[in-house]
């Protein structure tokens, strides 16, 4: 049936007329995609497409092409509910084309098997493999590559399916394959079957097992292999062998090493670059660094060689001029990430790199190998490396310039491995570097920038030594002047450079927050729209380091005027508002009470935003814009921050505004990112001005309470981490009004706590805390379960540092105990660990607490029960309960 199918004439030149008027580049193609969607409604559109594919003789190859492409998108949405004679008719046309002489529709053909083999698997197109099978073994070039070609789109996007038994299949497809994948020959056949074989590494099957002495002699020999292409897959296969499989390397590790080694100095770059994730990857899996240190005498010089610009490194164009008055363009500005407010542990590490977004190249990958290995083998590198580094160093001349700056970015590379050696000398170091912030050359002025940072915490460190201070004022004064740099490569380096000294250095910048103020807000008057965003956080990040130091009028005369002026000219839709949001939240956190002058119009503006944004998602046209989440983000970020630093200062902001109804809106709101700043919003708010949340509190606690269940925490810890907290704060302001939610919640707070293993530390710690606090307001509702949670509480208990939260926790505690005492002696061990926990606790009352309910169970178990409970105790923990008289 299915082959009795034919094109009608007109049909057929009715959809080559709209694919050739689709590929050509100055068509309406809004228009093209109308009618391609009108065409698409008759069910034998795509038996026209691969007819085309399949049989177009006469048409041109970029037709049949598009009808390819056009087709695989069908296929996607569509061939499951295709009749079956049109599924039947599309296999069977495209199996013949699989060696088709034209390589474009060879690939085409490739691709849409690949996307309907997704849909139907094997057992689905038992004929797919015959036909692989029979071009394979045919020796001829074309039906080869195709063959492979189809294989190799298939492994790459589902390996696991060709490693299943079959029905009507003698064996799995991956064993049928697998020994024809290691035979290639022809340079094209070669780089194909390499691909295929790689994308087994991972999942392993016992084909490529059992074959693996045959894989890895195959990838010895392919070492040298002509094509740059076959060279950089071998380089891959040993990487991914050595992330997943070392064992299998082992035997032969000294040998791979010798040719990686070989490799990386590569002619080729992206063969190089392959080689060089070696290094990394080596020491990633821990393998005995003892088998890599023979060869560092000739790792290490490769490396830095590899570090040297390359002439036509995309950056050095840019990196020449003064270009400081030039506008950016809408492509110069990376994509930003707010990460939204999270309370707890600190979780994240900040990523330094500040060219997370920009191309990887062998440069930067032989910077970041240089890095692993120094943390590797420590000051062992320094022999070799050293005498490298002053070689380039001492060459001043002019042509020598680019070896300069990689000697530079290597002192910054082994910043942190190699300090132990390097800390003697760290005066002489930065002796020397101060004076190439001034170099001719502004890639140099950018890399020392970078490389002073990279020590920052050795230099703040060492401002207590002799002349460590006026070290600690010349880096200072470097780089301050390098912000107003006339070149913006190095105006980027000395702002972010200065934001990691400003990390470190903290109260140490007190003393010059005067002349450090003038020169940020000089660089504001002249930068650029992209290291604005850099200068904004810079100015955010000194208002973190010095706190209210920072509210004087002398500095707010300096910073304020021209922060506000920028936020009246910025649109309530652009996205320069984004950083500036931010920044201004850290002052707000800063100034305390000092801000309060400044509060009105931005928390006004705070409101504007989000409003606007619910509008624009519903409506974009009244709102003018289009919706953009990160608006709503930022703003309630910035709520928090204005909370946090005023206090109750912020009732009579909250008191004439709608926000609570906004906010309970924001808790519900379908993205991740906004629920969990509006839950940090809550919390904050519940802090200060509760009576405000008071109307809604119940709707409040279950929005909170919704986002702890099991589905939940699952998606979206940072959230559920959020309404923990919000729910905890909440509690201690209301007392008993919390008690509708009290069973959901605590009901959601055991699990969490009864099975910690990897869940992120600070959701550990809010569920201790928050149930405590529950525990505290509510212990007649908590306390006839406490003996299924009692144990984990505690363990979780018992890793919180001292602060006042713990103490919370730790009323809630006593409050539990006093109300059922017997409910929780079969826990007491685990209650004894938790109370020998604290360093000291500040509060007497709770002292005192914990005191009555300890001495109380040593008075209940008499003297026998008490010492059995202590013997099952560390004497550590025993010897800490002394303070507590027991």
């Amino acid at each position: 049936m299915a082959a009795l199918w034919q094109p009608q004439e007109e049909g057929l030149r009715e959809i080559c007329t709209l694919l050739e008027a689709h590929i050509s580049p100055n068509s309406d193609q809004a228009r093209i995609w109308q009618q391609l969607q009108h065409y698409s409604q008759f069910p034998d559109f795509n038996n026209y497409l691969v007819y085309l594919l399949a049989r177009g003789e006469g048409k041109s190859f970029e037709v049949r092409q598009a009808a390819g492409l056009l087709l695989k998108n069908n296929l996607r949405a569509t061939f499951s509910a295709m009749p079956a004679t049109s599924q039947q008719y599309i296999k069977s046309e495209l199996l013949p084309c699989i060696g088709a002489t034209n390589k474009a529709i060879r690939s085409t053909v490739g691709t849409v098997i690949s996307v309907l083999f997704q849909i139907v698997r094997v057992a689905g197109w038992i004929d797919l493999f015959q036909a692989l099978h029979q071009c394979l073994d045919s020796n001829d070039l074309d039906h080869m590559e195709g063959a492979m070609d189809a294989i190799y789109k298939i492994c790459e996007d589902v390996p696991e399916e060709l490693d299943v038994d079959v029905p009507g299949l003698p064996e799995r497809p991956i064993n049928i394959f697998m020994p024809r994948l290691l035979q290639s020959t022809h340079a094209s056949l070669r780089k194909l079957s390499l691909g295929c074989i790689n994308q087994y590494i991972v999942v392993m099957p016992a084909a490529l097992y059992m074959s693996m002495d045959l894989y890895l002699q195959g990838l010895f020999n392919l070492a040298k292999d002509p094509s740059p292409d076959v060279r950089k897959l071998v380089c891959a296969a040993w990487v991914q062998l050595i992330e997943v499989r070392p064992s299998i390397l082992e035997p032969h590790l000294k040998n791979v090493t010798e040719l990686m080694l070989q490799a990386n100095k590569d002619s080729d770059e992206e063969v190089a670059l392959e080689a060089c994730e070696f290094w990394s990857a080596y020491c990633d899996v821990s393998m005995p660094p003892e088998g890599l240190r023979e060869f560092l005498p000739r790792l290490i010089p490769t490396l830095l060689s590899n570090m040297v610009y390359d002439d036509d490194d995309e950056s050095l164009a840019d990196a020449e001029v003064d270009d400081e008055s030039f506008p950016d363009r809408d492509q110069d500005l990376k994509p930003r990430f707010h990460a939204s407010r999270l309370h707890g542990s600190e979780t994240g590490e900040d990523d330094d790199d500040d060219d997370a977004v920009n191309v990887w190249n062998l440069r930067k990958c032989s910077a970041a190998g240089l890095d692993v290995l120094s943390n590797v083998f420590g000051d062992d590198i320094l022999p070799t490396l050293m005498p490298l580094i002053q070689q380039n160093l001492a060459r001043t001349d002019d042509d020598s310039w680019k070896e300069r700056e990689a000697a530079v970015l290597s002192i910054g590379a082994i910043a942190e491995g190699c300090i132990t050696g390097l800390y003697p000398h760290l005066p002489q170091i930065v002796a020397f570097l101060i004076p190439l912030l001034d170099d001719k050359f502004p890639l140099i002025r950018s890399i020392t920038c970078w490389t002073l940072s990279r020590y920052s915490k050795f230099i703040v460190q060492s401002i207590e030594h002799p002349t460590g201070r006026e070290q600690f004022d010349k880096i200072l004064v470097g780089l301050l002047t390098r912000i107003l740099d006339s070149n913006k490569r190095v105006q980027e380096a000395a702002c972010s450079a200065f934001a990691t000294l400003e990390e470190e250095a903290a109260e140490e910048l007190v003393p010059h927050l005067g002349i450090i103020l003038q020169h940020l807000m000089c660089a504001y008057g002249k930068y650029q729209r992209r290291n604005l965003r850099i200068l904004y956080d810079a100015l955010g990040t000194l208002a973190d380091a010095v706190g209210a130091e920072l509210n004087q009028a002398k500095y707010l005369d300096i910073f304020m005027p021209p922060l506000i002026t920028k936020w009246q000219q910025l649109a309530n839709s652009d996205k320069d508002l984004f950083p500036l949001l931010e920044c201004f939240t850290s002052i707000a956190q800063a100034l305390g009470p000092g801000f309060s002058q400044f509060a009105e119009p931005v928390f006004q503006r705070c409101i504007n935003l989000v409003q606007s944004q619910h509008l624009a998602k519903v409506d974009p046209a009244a709102a003018g814009a289009l919706y953009d989440k990160e608006f709503i983000v930022c703003a309630l970020d910035l709520l928090s921050g204005l909370a946090e630093g005023l206090g109750a200062g912020i009732e009579s902001l909250v008191a004439q505004s709608g926000l609570r109804d906004i906010l309970l809106q924001c808790c519900m709101d379908e993205a991740a990112d906004v629920r969990q700043s509006a839950l940090a919003l809550l919390g904050d708010l519940s802090r200060v001005c509760p009576v405000h949340l008071h109307p809604r509190l119940q709707e409040f606690l279950n929005v909170a309470a919704k986002q702890l269940n099991p589905q939940c925490v699952k998606e979206a810890v940072s959230v559920a981490n959020n309404a923990c907290w919000a729910i905890g704060e909440l509690a201690i302001k209301i007392g008993k009004e919390i008690s509708p939610v009290v069973i959901t919640v605590v009901s959601c707070l055991v699990p969490i706590l009864k099975s910690p293993e990897g869940l992120n530390k600070s959701l550990l710690e809010n569920s201790a805390i928050t149930l405590g606090r529950l525990c505290w307001v509510c212990p007649d509702i908590v306390a006839p379960h406490m003996d299924h949670f009692m144990q984990a509480w505690c363990n979780a208990l018992s890793m919180i540092r001292d602060d006042f939260e713990k103490e919370d926790a730790f009323h809630g505690l006593c409050a539990m105990v006093a109300a059922n005492p017997n409910g929780a002696v079969g826990s007491l061990a685990y209650i004894c660990q938790a109370c020998a926990s604290w360093n000291e606790i500040k509060s007497e009352g709770l002292h005192n607490e914990v005191c009555q309910i300890l001495n109380g169970y040593k008075q209940m178990l008499g003297n026998g029960g008490w010492e059995q409970c202590m013997s099952t105790l560390e004497p550590a923990v025993v010897q800490r309960l002394g303070r507590y008289g027991v």
